[in-house]
């Protein structure tokens, strides 16, 4: 089972006004930086924890359907399932009735009945379920936390972006550590 990303969010859990203050930073001159480091604090947040902090689409596709009749859908948290195909052996889609999945938010998985989907003949990639994941499409829906480990993050990166000795200066602060730890999820 892979992942793909089909559409990033459209915005930032983080305004660059609102980076812009936590940094105390007055000018326009690092403007397109800050905004940089948000994003790239989002992505590093979004990859410790395997959350999508904002609504984005992503594709799921699957060689088989499992007999245990549940996909994990990663990244978390699912909102919806938007469309479902499976594919034939000469490549030819047939689209699922995406109501034949009942999402398990609690597992963030998708619950089906196996022997009820239309199997599909390729030998690979022969499913693909797109799914729209992430806490909302404001900013107020990403648990405070998260955002400001970003916070934290991305004023750890401004105030240590020249080349760093490897030291402490050029690891992840301790406290964004701690503040992500809650969020992830641990697989046995």
């Amino acid at each position: 089972m892979s992942s793909l990303l089909l559409t990033a969010p459209a915005a930032e859990p983080l305004t660059l006004a609102e980076a812009k203050s936590f940094l105390r930073v007055e000018t326009d001159e690092d403007d397109a930086l800050i905004a940089a480091l948000v994003t790239a604090a989002r992505l590093h947040v979004e990859a410790q924890t395997g959350l999508a902090l904002m609504t984005q689409n992503w594709r799921i596709v699957l060689d088989r359907w499992p007999e245990c009749g549940r996909i994990p859908v990663r990244p978390a948290p699912l909102r919806s399932v938007t469309a479902a195909r499976v594919y034939d052996r000469d490549g030819h889609a047939q689209a699922v009735d995406t109501q034949g999945f009942v999402p398990d938010m609690a597992a963030m998985t998708l619950a089906f009945i196996p022997w009820a989907m239309a199997l599909p003949t390729r030998i690979a990639a022969g499913i693909e379920i797109d799914v729209a994941v992430g806490f909302g499409d404001a900013a107020a829906d990403v648990p405070e936390p998260l955002r400001h480990a970003i916070r934290l993050l991305a004023a750890h990166w401004y105030e240590y972006r020249g080349l760093v000795a490897a030291d402490a200066r050029a690891t992840v602060p301790s406290t964004v550590a701690a503040l992500l730890t809650p969020y992830r999820r641990l697989s046995l």
